[in-house]
């Protein structure tokens, strides 16, 4: 994935348990062309162990140090128990966008004739991993702006980095990997007042909650709200700032207490202002589902 054959001493890479012996685990170093490592046993855990198979199992990806490199006779020791917490959140995120690149590289390669993995490495993704920090990065940039990423790129011939089937393939695989797709935020309300007219001061409040929206076509954000079972409500917006979203759905539920509250009504959050996965969404629109049926068979059975 790297135009280093081997890693640096002291850098935290993603490796493969492959076996496990006496002197420690077999690896190999998945971003290295698969090259072979291996854990020392003093070098797994700060704690005594009475059992090697019991922390390290093999084919488990690991986040490990490097310690020693012998270039010439490829040898390789390895830390697992001088990782901290922030090394493995920082290996793994470089090890994900690696593994997108590489993905798509090796997708772009495979459907333009004459071109293959290692070429599009040496000319595209190692220079962009030299001039943007990594390939990742610049592949986001290229989701609106391909050409300000790949016109600068050029072979040692001072000829274009990639030919134009190149471009389009490798434009059209990022765009449908890499565009960022909006997230779902949502807040669990109890709108609730008991005044003679209360139904009109709960749509009220509803009215002032749904104010809050942005306008889409300016960059706005629009807010929703919909009736699950009275007396709760959903407020919800789609967005790709997810920052963005939970404040406004935030500000949305304010104004609806504020406007309820005016009337002798009350708000409840039951769920904070979150951003919710579609299995989420599904669970809701089930629950919703269930209570239509049931409030359709109890009309049915009272009329």
């Amino acid at each position: 994935m790297y135009e280093p054959p081997f890693p640096e001493v002291d850098e935290v890479v993603m490796v493969q348990v492959k076996s496990i012996a006496e002197m420690g685990a077999y690896v190999q170093l998945l971003e290295y062309n698969g090259i072979e490592g291996m854990i020392l046993l003093s070098e797994l855990t700060r704690r005594r162990i009475r059992s090697v198979s019991k922390l390290i199992k093999v084919g488990r990806v690991e986040p490990v140090m490097v310690l020693r490199v012998d270039k010439e006779k490829g040898y390789i020791d390895l830390s697992k128990r001088r990782v901290s917490p922030e090394d493995v959140a920082a290996a793994e995120e470089k090890y994900n966008k690696s593994k997108m690149v590489h993905s798509i590289l090796r997708h772009v390669a495979e459907t333009t004739p004459g071109n293959t993995l290692q070429e599009l490495y040496e000319h595209m993704a190692w220079p962009l991993y030299k001039t943007h920090g990594h390939c990742f990065e610049a592949f986001k940039r290229m989701v609106s702006d391909p050409d300000a990423i790949l016109d600068a790129l050029r072979r040692p011939d001072g000829s274009p980095a990639v030919d134009a089937a190149v471009k389009e393939a490798l434009v059209k695989d990022i765009r449908r990997r890499m565009t960022p797709q909006p997230l779902k935020v949502r807040a669990d309300v109890e709108l609730t007042c008991f005044a003679y007219d209360g139904v009109m001061h709960i749509k009220d409040a509803m009215r002032a909650a749904l104010a809050k929206s942005g306008n889409p076509e300016e960059g706005g954000i629009k807010i929703a709200v919909s009736l699950v079972a009275s007396p709760l409500y959903v407020v919800t917006c789609s967005t790709l700032d997810k920052d963005a979203g939970v404040a406004l759905v935030d500000e949305a539920v304010a104004a609806a207490a504020a406007a309820l509250e005016k009337a002798g009504g009350k708000v409840v959050i039951k769920e904070a202002a979150r951003a919710v996965s579609e299995r989420d969404d599904r669970l809701l629109a089930e629950k919703m589902e269930k209570l239509r049926t049931a409030q359709e068979e109890e009309d049915s059975d009272s009329g």
